[in-house]
């Protein structure tokens, strides 16, 4: 194997890969517990691997999404869903979460959004997808630098009846 091939993290070390795995099963069952459906928590996986720039994470939550019932509009306008209608003040303020855990903006900017943010969400939601959203950038990271493939597949979209 040469030195310029891709070296999987999750195939090289595969107890911590188990670790994160069970950390992100157990973020599931507290983001389900505090009334966070997987639609919104796939929403919030797509926007932080969005900024991030991770194809693989891009392309299975996005199947993921569709599958927790997502409309394909709302994943499409989701890097500018600040100016689409289509989100609703909780989306957005989870939206401000994954965006202010990702970017990590200046401190002022960090405590105004996530105060904005917190006005919308009760504690136990405001936490959980702060949460939600360090696990994605954890994952991202992961695919990113194992250069995990993203391989050719259709994406099957419910029609309307």
């Amino acid at each position: 194997m040469a030195v310029s091939d891709p070296l999987f993290l999750d195939k090289s070390n595969p107890e911590l890969w188990r670790s994160i795995v069970a950390f992100s099963e157990q973020l599931g069952e507290s983001y389900r517990k505090a009334g966070i459906g997987a639609r919104l928590a796939e929403l919030v996986n797509l926007r932080v691997s969005q900024i991030n720039g991770c194809s693989y994470c891009l392309d299975l939550h996005t199947r993921r999404a569709l599958e927790a019932g997502e409309s394909m509009q709302r994943i499409a306008l989701l890097g500018v869903w600040e100016d689409a209608d289509l989100f609703d003040e909780r989306e957005r303020a989870a939206l401000v979460i994954a965006e202010a855990a990702t970017e990590l903006p200046c401190h002022d900017e960090r405590v105004a959004a996530l105060a904005s943010a917190r006005m919308v969400l009760s504690d136990e939601e405001f936490s959980v997808i702060q949460w939600l959203a360090i696990s994605m950038n954890a994952f991202n990271r992961i695919s990113i630098l194992s250069r995990h493939p993203v391989r050719p597949r259709e994406f099957k979209v419910q029609a309307k009846k």
